[in-house]
């Protein structure tokens, strides 16, 4: 379905391109939304300041290049992109762009504006051979609710933009506690990047998760009740598909530990007991110097620098437990940073959903160009948009899981719960949707589907189901349906079926209810 989706939304392009061939500036803004569809989804990285924006673009990408400290280049909007050749390229407000050099320190990569002032950077495009962009353009973005309103706007300008589609086709959004301004942030971006679509793109990201508890090695598990609560918060649900909670920090030093400062950290954990406690009760005392550590002040301080406190706890209960191997902490560090929810996250529902969204996007932008410079033939085009946004299934599923978020489905409570899961609220894979396990056979994902089927064309056919209730069982059983076109068939390809012999279920033309089959005459059903 997305391929056709696709499809429909390249060719309006070229039909309104076709249309506006002698104004250069529209064909401009075509050949960009036109683009947007073969490039890497868009995912901006959003929150208020010092929420931990950039350590935690680090831990996505896996390598330390977006800056984190509070220099000019944290007040510019900066994409990094997928390319085999590490590149920095400064747009200016006006001129023509320019590169930077590319210069690491101890690691770290390191941008530098020279002379140029953050207000005068339309933006920074960072090109870096990082698997993890392969498939994923990030933007990290100023903060918003800046001392600074010139900050500010830069964030909100290009996430909300009035006029036009949101650069970003799904935002990860970073909060330390849920404010009224974080609220009205992601419900703007809601509202302005999905336009006619009405759906909900944004993934709520409860940062710094290691702070909630002072440190305390149960941290993130209070972090976790807490995100649980935000997640059955009726206002946070309907502008966000869930809550994660995360230590930054930790997952982006998980993700480039050293061997230095796994010996470090390893001479640490076989500290006995007492010492051990009484070293890490405090960032003061852990850095003072302390008589028979064999790790210096110095050494402590940049891990306490790179991990925290709290993963240093962390990290050396997991190398007491076991973990003696440089690789297999790092990967438990990573996992207990809440970094690996975070990922599938974005892999199940952004990712997953990345055609669909750029065409969305598409059409959003496209829209916005007939209505600002009408003529002959733009009623055509509009009229396509509105027929492609009603028909295709994946916009309807977007509008039901917003509905479902919002003001809820008419349908009973359990049913509701399930029709979210079926039209891909929690994932759009098939066994996601379908509430199995990831490696459950195709004879289980079968069975289950064509059960939903079932009972949701049972409801819609009840005469208790009102008209609303049906529009939604609809939907679901359309989803359903689209479920059992993606089960690979029986082993070998061929479909099994069984011979019944008796009455035909309904009376055909010129026969009579109840009657019989003629000699010869049988009645071939598929196996399910």
């Amino acid at each position: 379905m997305t391929g056709a989706v696709s499809t429909a939304v390249h060719d309006l392009v070229r039909e309104a391109a076709t249309l506006y061939a002698d104004d250069p500036v529209v064909l401009r803004a075509l050949e960009t939304y036109e683009r947007r569809l073969q490039e890497p989804l868009r995912v901006a990285v959003a929150g208020m300041v010092k929420a931990g924006k950039s350590t935690l673009l680090n831990a996505i990408i896996g390598e330390e290049i977006a800056p984190t400290d509070t220099g000019e280049c944290t007040k510019v909007l900066t994409w990094y992109r997928y390319s085999d050749t590490p590149r920095i390229t400064l747009y200016p407000v006006i001129g023509s762009p320019r590169a930077l050099p590319v210069i690491r320190n101890d690691g770290r990569l390191t941008l530098d504006l020279g002379q140029t002032r953050a207000e005068e950077v339309e933006r920074l495009v960072v090109d870096w051979p990082a698997k993890k962009l392969r498939d994923i353009t990030l933007i990290d973005t100023p903060g918003i609710a800046s001392l600074s309103t010139e900050v500010s706007m830069r964030s909100t300008d290009f996430l909300t933009p009035e006029d036009a589609p949101s650069e970003a086709d799904a935002i990860i959004y970073l909060m330390r506690h849920l404010h009224a301004a974080d609220l009205n942030f992601l419900e703007s971006f809601r509202d302005t990047t999905v336009g006619q679509s009405n759906a909900i793109n944004a993934l709520a990201v409860l940062s710094r998760a290691d702070e909630i508890g002072a440190g305390r090695i149960d941290s993130l598990l209070s972090a976790k009740e807490i995100a649980d609560r935000y997640r059955r918060d009726g206002t946070l649900r309907a502008v966000a598909l869930g809550v994660v909670p995360m230590a930054g920090l930790l997952a982006q030093s998980a993700r480039s530990l050293r061997q230095t400062e796994f010996t470090a950290l390893a001479t640490l954990s076989r500290l006995g007991r007492a010492e051990r406690e009484r070293l890490m009760i405090s960032v003061d005392r852990f850095v003072r110097p302390t008589e028979g550590v064999d790790v210096s002040p110095e050494v402590r301080a940049a891990l306490l620098d790179r991990f925290g406190l709290f993963g240093i706890r962390l990290a050396s209960a997991l190398l007491r437990g076991g973990f003696d191997d440089a690789t297999d902490l790092a990967h438990e560090l990573a996992r207990r940073s809440g970094l690996d929810e975070l990922l599938r996250f974005i892999g199940v529902q952004f990712q997953a959903r990345a055609a669909h969204l750029k065409a969305r996007a598409t059409l959003v932008g496209v829209d916005t160009v007939l209505r600002a410079h009408p003529r002959a033939g733009t009623q055509q085009l509009a009229a396509s948009i509105e027929r492609i946004q009603s028909s295709a299934h994946e916009f309807r599923e977007l509008r039901l899981l917003a509905a479902a978020r919002t003001a809820g489905l008419p349908v009973a409570p359990e049913l509701a719960e399930e029709a979210e899961r079926l039209i891909g609220g929690q994932g759009v894979a098939l066994p996601i949707r379908l509430g199995v396990a990831e490696d459950a056979p195709a004879a289980e994902l079968r069975s289950v589907a064509m059960a939903a089927l079932q009972r949701w064309r049972t409801l819609a056919e009840s005469p208790a189901t009102d008209r609303a209730g049906a529009e939604v069982c609809e939907i679901v059983v359309r989803s359903c349906e689209a479920a059992l076109a993606q089960i690979p068939a029986e082993s070998g390809g061929r479909e099994r079926v069984r011979l019944v012999l008796g009455p035909e279920p309904t009376a055909g033309p010129g026969e009579q209810a109840g009657d019989e089959p003629g000699p010869g005459q049988h009645q071939l059903r598929h196996q399910e």
